[in-house]
């Protein structure tokens, strides 16, 4: 009997919602917009309309019985959805900036936009009405469109729904019935074919998980690079399903971080979903990677309703690069390095001239200019750096295995270098090109709002370092000064999905994009953004060893001192506990905790216990191997590196380094020079990173495709200390840096040994060496203290 009475109560509300007379209807409307969703999707039979052929017929007999219940029924199943009209707005806003529309106002064309959800939901974004200068929604099911008329109707916007194939929807034969007034046509880009209607183009085309459900999706897609403008976007968001083995070796896609999808996933959604007619294919989504250059890329999951893969898509035109014409070619010819060209200067069929002939067959290329040559003579679309707004992220392969050693994250969230040392060492002019390890970015930031050296390259083999510096920079440009410091002095931000979608993306890669979109809790979660990374670990140490002691008061206080006297008497309180021995030998001088935590490697422990045994760096014996059993080397490294910090630099007023250690952020009177007031006016400024490149790759695979004699000053940190003795890459990189630097030119490197080893390979490879600082017991060379010497080499002879 009890079966029988829910069959019979399904059978009611199956009846009250798909009775349009009945006063049930308005009772229970949640529980009946289920049961009608419910129905129409799994249990209705499919059948095409009889007054209707084709799709249109199919489409119809899915909606009409759920065309009035739809919105209500996908707003938790169809997600993404604002995202993606957050990212289309903020790269229209941004265009509109820089006055690349075509017309005063730009024309959004909605294709399978169905209920009109979409449109009115962009108005969170943009004010439609006022943005747009003609929006039109294209669908194919008269319901649906019938319930968007109603919505436009009740909102009172100007926005024309047309009922009809998207491949056979053209704009001209709307837009005379719209205004009689034809708008002016720019100049036509190099590119467009003779006859072309350039007028008649949408600078906005967006498809809401309607792709997955067209049958003959190829010449959809066709359709809408015909209707595209030149300087277009089109937003997709859709299902999908796939493999990571299936964008192997694509350079082009913008991304794989999270894209990959397991074969249960991969066979369960498509079965599910194949139920609705609905194709998860992934030659769907290639498609659209394939004919359009891509900006943005986000790959996510509904776990609301089962993980449900689905992914958000912003792109262009493939040659859309080329439609600024020889201003944005020449910010290009330079994005990569000091070298030549590095794309084709039009389209496609222009590329012949510039392959590598007899002649120039020696000439260094950067790697940029031969993905390009490689995509190009392939008939592919460029990798996603060429395509986006700014060009100082040059192109590398992700998927490299040096890339993916670094677990998908960075080590440093903040430079442990002195950058105040560094100005003072090397004066840097507005006639300088520097080349400097990324690290936590720190540093080159602080170069630029005290010197503004004419080009920066900044070089770190970790790709999420450079996520990192691309998220500053972005921050910068984009934010005001209360939200740059929230991020990055605070280090948190409650709102920073809303600000990375509506404010920052336009000024990001596509990869570093999807790296901060996937980690968007370290800066809204209750812990600070530098909690996070290997330096975070640390960070945490030090907190939870206070908070476990009893001494976290005392942190406090040391962190607040008004006199170095003051900080001096609480500092004897708390080393017992931070230079604990026994906390030494159990955590902090493990190989694991140094190069986890603290980012010092194998080869630089082994500098560090060679000068603590004071044993001779001849050729001889640099090779060996010595062992630290009782760890008293690194123990002794660690208490001249911080007794003289807290006796000689005020960690309130002006050791930032250390105050974020101890404390997880910064604070109005101590921070680094970049996140002041000041320094945001003048970072903000349009052209500010206009001379900056960002390079993700070796310091040697970098120096060797400059042109000779380019740099005048090269900053590479502590990176030699990593190269293990016995391996040829010290001379490799410093005969690079001969050749790169110009006469004159200087190279300024820190080290855990007193004089390192790799000091005699420059002084027989054209450089004349000096020690500029040398940290011996007791003495504070700079506010970071950490390293033992500092060394400026300075090019003497051309090899």
């Amino acid at each position: 009997m009890g079966p029988l009475l829910v069959l019979a109560g399904l059978l009611l509300l199956f009846y009250a919602a798909l009775s349009s007379q009945s006063k049930i209807r308005f009772s229970y409307s949640p529980v009946l917009n289920f049961c009608t969703f419910f129905y129409s999707s799994f249990l209705k039979p499919h059948s095409k309309d009889d007054s209707l052929v084709g799709q249109q017929g199919a489409l119809e007999s899915f909606y009409k019985v759920q065309a009035n219940v739809y919105d209500e029924t996908r707003k938790r199943l169809l997600c993404g959805r604002e995202d993606m009209l957050a990212l289309a707005a903020a790269q229209l806003n941004f265009q509109a900036q820089q006055g690349l529309f075509r017309h005063s106002k730009p024309v959004w064309v909605d294709i399978g936009g169905g209920t009109g959800y979409n449109i009115e939901a962009m108005h969170a974004f943009l004010d439609v009405p006022e943005f747009f200068s003609a929006v039109f929604l294209v669908d194919l099911s008269p319901s649906l469109c019938a319930v968007a008329k109603r919505r436009f109707q009740r909102l009172g916007w100007d926005v024309k729904v047309v009922c009809e194939d998207a491949r056979t929807f053209r704009l001209e034969d709307h837009l005379e019935k719209l205004d009689d007034a034809k708008p002016a046509a720019r100049e036509l880009p190099e590119y467009a074919s003779a006859g072309t209607n350039w007028v008649y183009k949408a600078d906005l085309i967006t498809m809401s998980y309607s792709l997955s459900m067209i049958p003959d999706y190829y010449t959809v897609v066709d359709s809408i690079v015909r209707l595209l403008a030149p300087t277009g976007l089109i937003g997709v968001v859709d299902f999908y399903v796939q493999s990571i083995v299936e964008t192997a070796g694509r350079n082009y896609v913008g991304g794989s971080l999270n894209r990959h999808v397991n074969w249960l996933g991969r066979v369960f959604w498509r079965a599910w979903f194949d139920c609705d007619r609905v194709n998860l294919e992934g030659a769907r989504r290639d498609y659209l990677e394939y004919r359009f250059g891509t900006k943005k890329i986000m790959d996510q999951r509904n776990y609301l309703l089962g993980g449900i893969p689905y992914y958000v898509f912003l792109g262009c035109h493939c040659q859309g690069v080329y439609a600024r014409s020889q201003d944005l070619l020449e910010t290009v010819d330079a994005s990569c390095t000091e070298s030549p060209q590095i794309i084709p200067a039009k389209g496609h069929e222009f590329l012949l001239p510039l392959l590598p002939q007899p002649a120039i067959a020696l000439e260094t290329r950067s790697k940029a200019y031969e993905s390009a040559i490689i995509n190009l003579s392939s008939n592919l679309p460029l990798p996603s750096t060429f395509y986006q707004s700014h060009q100082a992220r040059i192109y590398y392969d992700e998927q490299l295995e040096k890339h993916t050693q670094f677990n998908g994250d960075y080590l440093y969230s903040f430079a442990w270098e002195d950058p105040r040392a560094d100005q003072r060492l090397l004066q840097i002019s507005d006639n300088d090109t520097i080349l400097c390890l990324t690290s936590g970015g720190d540093n080159l930031l602080e170069y630029l709002v005290t010197a503004s050296p004419r080009r920066i390259h900044a070089v770190d083999l970790n790709p999420n370092q450079n996520h990192l510096l691309e998220l500053k920079v972005a921050a910068f440009q984009a934010l005001p000064y209360c939200d740059v410091w929230k991020m990055f002095g605070e280090g948190q931000h409650p709102d920073f999905r809303r600000l990375l979608l509506d404010k920052l993306s336009p000024h990001m890669s596509s990869q570093a994009f999807q790296f901060w979109a996937k980690h968007v809790g370290r800066f809204t979660s209750s812990t600070s953004f530098y909690d996070y990374g290997g330096s975070g670990h640390a960070i945490r140490l030090v907190r939870s060893l206070a908070w476990l002691s009893g001494l976290r008061s005392e942190t406090q206080k040391l962190c607040t001192s008004k006199t170095r006297n003051e900080q001096r008497e609480i500092w004897g309180r708390i080393r017992p506990m931070i230079l604990s021995r026994a906390l030494h030998w159990a955590l902090v001088g493990t190989e694991w905790f140094l190069w986890k935590a603290a980012g010092v490697p194998a080869a630089q422990r082994q500098l560090i216990i060679r000068d603590a045994m004071d044993l001779p760096c001849q050729e001889t014996s640099r090779h060996e191997k010595v062992s630290d059993a009782t760890g008293e080397a690194m123990w002794d490294y660690i208490v001249n590196t911080l007794d003289p910090v807290a006796q000689n630099t005020l960690l309130s007023e002006e050791n930032y380094h250390y105050l974020l250690t101890l404390t997880g952020r910064y604070t109005r009177r101590c921070h680094p020079l970049y996140l002041g007031p000041k320094a945001h006016r003048k970072l903000s400024q349009p052209h500010a990173f206009s001379g900056l490149r960002v390079h993700t790759d070796e310091i040697n695979e970098i120096i060797q495709r400059f042109k000779p004699a380019t740099l005048t000053i090269a900053i590479i940190m502590d990176s030699m200390d990593w190269f293990d003795p016995n391996s040829t890459a010290a001379c490799t990189q410093v005969r690079a840096l001969n050749r790169a630097l110009k006469p004159k030119g200087r190279v300024l490197l820190r080290s855990a040994g007193l004089k390192p080893w790799y000091v005699a390979v420059f002084d027989t490879l054209g450089f004349s060496t000096k020690r500029v600082a040398a940290r011996l017991p007791g003495m504070c060379v700079d506010r970071v203290n950490m390293y033992a010497s500092t060394w400026i080499m300075t090019k003497v002879d051309d090899l």
